[in-house]
């Protein structure tokens, strides 16, 4: 969960619609034929999780527009809005709305396919030592690449522009791959300090296999150190069959997480043809891709053997057929918008909006959607108490819209 102070609300171009509406307690917002009907759940509200009786009273607002194609926005503490952009620039975003020119720095990326320049998050110690952690597919030489961390520190100019200096790579995704699918990739600080990192399996066949393999990185989450060390307590910790820095394995594609109000990680990853899943990532546990999933593969046959469950993987808190496509993902923790507090907010690719879900413990009580009638590529929550949607529209490029209580 990342709060953010954002100025660029006093930035608004354009209003939509509220969204509000009240009753008994609704059908699921889903109600299409599911790519694979003849898989059921392994427990009641695993998937379909009605719509709650009391749905917020929203409006959404665009702040910011006519930006490159971003990836992910984080924010400074004064307000401006730090955002990647996929083609391998970074931006500030000042409270005009505007972007300002490149940072100088980042350092090169692979840019095709779905590589690029990924996510972008400030050090728990920002404040004082100015360091940026960012995410980026990186070219590895002869074709091939991979999904890199590394850290740098932020200065800024008086003009809206700015450096990294002191770039360093602190994680590398071993091994590299001639392919330009599944980067992932999101990073979640802990509370302890330590530093999750997603990225995906690589699609292809046979190499997502790789995804139940402890001696590959890809399919995994990884946690590591600020300084990219390997925390003395991962599941791994010396075995000779492992990577050190997994935290668990059997992933697709990551591209959400955030650390919830209890401290603990939360993951989207996308699944094939259906199947995108909510997972809860622990310490050392198998999450079953490809062995099993929910939904089919593209072309429309079983994925594997096409399983949902096996003893020793872990199944999902929650899946969706058809797919959402999930793209960044936070908290909701303040009072503004009270029918979300602790629900979690992923953005919506596919599902071109801000998916809720409002949690009872561990498991999906309701969900709801804020539709956007665009890619939502990222979300964060402002201090303010509205919800921040990075969107993106093919060929045109990027806005930011503000969700607030419609009274506001």
């Amino acid at each position: 969960m990342r709060t953010i102070a954002l100025s660029l609300a006093a930035a608004v171009l354009a209003a939509g619609p509220a969204f509000a509406q009240s009753g008994e307690a609704r059908p699921p917002v889903q109600s299409a034929r599911p790519n694979a009907p003849d898989q059921s759940p392994a427990f009641p509200g695993q998937t379909r999780a009605p719509q709650p009786a009391e749905a917020a009273d929203v409006r959404a607002e665009t702040v910011a527009q006519g930006l490159p194609q971003l990836w992910a926005m984080e924010f400074l503490p004064d307000g401006r809005a730090l955002v990647t952009a996929k083609r391998g620039d970074m931006h500030i975003i000042g409270a005009d709305g505007a972007a300002g020119p490149p940072l100088s720095g980042v350092p090169e990326v692979a840019a095709n396919g779905q590589g690029g320049l990924l996510d972008v998050a400030l050090a728990p110690d920002f404040a004082q030592s100015g360091m940026v952690y960012f995410s980026y597919a990186e070219p590895r030489g002869g074709g091939k690449n991979g999904t890199s961390v590394a850290r740098a520190r932020l200065e800024t100019d008086g003009e809206g522009g700015g450096a990294l200096r002191d770039v360093e790579v602190i994680f590398r995704q071993e091994p590299a791959y001639a392919g330009s699918k599944h980067f992932g990739s999101r990073l979640a600080f802990a509370p302890d300090g330590t530093l999750f990192v997603t990225v995906g399996e690589r699609s292809d066949t046979p190499i997502r296999d790789q995804a139940q393999d402890i001696s590959s990185g890809l399919g995994k989450v990884f946690r590591i150190n600020p300084d990219g060390s390997v925390p003395a307590d991962n599941p791994f910790v010396g075995r000779g069959d492992a990577q050190p820095e997994i935290w668990s394995y059997g992933h697709r594609n990551l591209q959400s997480a955030t650390i919830g109000p209890n401290g603990r990680l939360w993951t989207v990853e996308h699944g094939p043809r259906g199947g995108d899943e909510l997972n809860r990532p622990e310490a050392g546990k198998n999450y079953g891709w490809p062995v099993i999933t929910y939904g089919i593969n593209y072309g429309g046959s079983p994925v594997g053997q096409g399983i949902t469950a096996k003893d020793g993987m872990e199944q999902p808190v929650y899946y969706w057929d058809p797919v959402i496509a999930p793209s960044g993902m936070d908290v909701y923790p303040g009072d503004a918008i009270p029918e979300w507090k602790g629900a979690l907010l992923v953005g919506g690719l596919q599902s071109r909006g801000v998916v809720v879900l409002r949690m009872d413990g561990d498991r999906v009580a309701a969900e709801e959607w804020v539709p956007l009638d665009a890619r939502v590529r990222d979300v964060r929550v402002g201090s303010d108490g509205a919800v921040y949607a990075l969107t993106e529209t093919r060929g045109a490029g990027s806005s930011i819209v503000r969700i607030a209580p419609a009274a506001n």
